[in-house]
């Protein structure tokens, strides 16, 4: 999360919130929008996917 803090901050992020779950849950929404899924993907973000996931989806890529 901080990757993204340091990366996008100064554009378009406002907040980032981490909100607990269960089931092996770890999802990366944008505006409403699911951008990443664990759960989806059967796996975590490779180094640097959740940069350009966001970025495209904010148009910042």
């Amino acid at each position: 999360m901080e990757l993204l803090l340091d990366k996008y901050e100064l554009l378009q992020i406002g907040e980032i919130a981490l909100v607990p779950s269960s089931g092996g849950r770890f999802e990366v929404t944008v505006d409403g929008e699911l951008v990443f899924s664990k759960l989806a993907e059967k796996r975590f973000p490779e180094d640097g996917e959740l940069l350009e996931l966001v970025g495209a989806r904010i148009g910042a890529a």
